[in-house]
């Protein structure tokens, strides 16, 4: 994360109200293992008690301020981090779950188990989007399929299981580019469908949060 957000080298400082977040933009901050590693190529070995209490602090000591929203970006699957978090935002009002998936059966496998632990741990599902949905070239336009739709990607997914689709992602080699940068894809290509699909998907989970939330209350 910190290398995607341009915030290589950067720590975190200590308050009286606890860790401070780093900035990427005056209301844009991130808090990551990353900067409280000596190294980027330090290896994270813990097991589910240390992950637990790391993503306990990030939770409770972190001082956040005052926030529209919370992103929790968590690894693939169902595993620890998964139902640590649910378990220490049982008290929060939990907005949902944006899932990420790509077009062929073997991630699609995956994303079915995480909509389920979803519904059995009462987190709502926002909606899913398609990464990596086909590539588009930039002289013709055309768009090829990169990934195989063998069973019909995430769409069908989606409407078998009665979830919403709330956008494809096109893939697009200016992203990784402008990750690998530390810059805003969207600032750097704000022409590409990528970025014109990226935004779409962006208006539709603020549509969702602001009629399911009540103004008064934070966003996560």
């Amino acid at each position: 994360m910190p290398k995607i957000m341009g915030l290589e080298g950067e720590q975190v400082h200590q308050s009286g109200s606890g860790w401070s977040p780093v900035y990427v933009e005056e209301n844009l901050g991130v808090m990551s293992v990353g900067f409280l590693l000596s190294s980027p190529d330090d290896a994270v070995i813990w097991r589910g008690p240390k992950k637990n209490g790391m993503i306990k602090q990030f939770l409770r000591d972190v001082d956040w301020g005052e926030i529209d929203y919370l992103i929790v970006d968590t690894p693939p699957g169902t595993s620890d981090e998964h139902i640590s978090i649910v378990q220490f935002l049982s008290s929060a009002r939990v907005d949902g779950a944006v899932i990420i998936t790509t077009p062929q059966e073997v991630a699609l496998q995956d994303v079915r188990k995480e909509i389920s632990f979803c519904r059995k741990v009462k987190l709502p599902v926002i909606g899913v989007v398609e990464n990596m949905s086909g590539f588009v070239c930039p002289k013709c336009k055309k768009e090829s399929q990169i990934f195989p739709l063998t069973t019909g990607g995430a769409e069908m997914m989606c409407r078998t299981l009665n979830v919403p689709l709330l956008g494809k992602m096109p893939l697009d080699p200016q992203i990784g580019k402008s990750c690998d940068r530390g810059h805003s894809f969207l600032a750097e290509a704000p022409h590409s469908p990528a970025t014109l699909s990226c935004r779409n998907i962006i208006q539709r989970i603020q549509d969702y949060c602001t009629q399911n939330s009540p103004q008064e209350e934070d966003t996560i």
